[in-house]
């Protein structure tokens, strides 16, 4: 299983993370984004092969809608296969701390087995070891 962790800031180009394929992402929110560079993550994500998503932080509801949106589109909004629906939650007034633990125990796709987790940094500030060693706490 690996854990990577990436600091992406607001309108920042999007580096390939096709590697990490099948993924789930713990997308954490710190900054305000504008509502087409959040578009391009979410498709960005999905089209990596992010399989189940968990957003944290500010205004968090909506990536939950952005990447449902991403995935119906990389389908055409026709009916997705079961092994390429992303699963999403919104983590919106809980600790950081409870959905790294949702992340490890129970983000789990129906179809694929997912052993890769990107923690997803959306911030001016890098906060690498900080996040992970909380992940690895959980």
């Amino acid at each position: 299983m690996m854990v990577l962790y990436l600091l992406l800031q607001p309108e920042s180009a999007l580096p390939d993370i096709s590697t990490l394929n099948p993924f789930r992402a713990v997308v954490i929110v710190e900054e305000q984004v504008t509502p087409d560079w959040q578009d391009k993550v979410s498709s960005w994500l999905v089209l990596s092969g992010c399989l189940y998503m968990m957003a944290w932080g500010n205004n968090c509801s909506s990536w939950d809608d952005s990447v449902d949106l991403a995935n119906l589109e990389v389908f055409n909004f026709n009916q997705i296969p079961d092994a390429n629906f992303v699963m999403t939650s919104w983590h919106e007034n809980e600790p950081l701390k409870d959905v790294f633990w949702f992340s490890k125990y129970s983000a789990f796709h129906p179809m694929v087995e997912i052993s890769n987790t990107l923690i997803l940094h959306i911030s001016y500030h890098q906060r690498r070891q900080e996040l992970l060693a909380q992940y690895e706490d959980v």
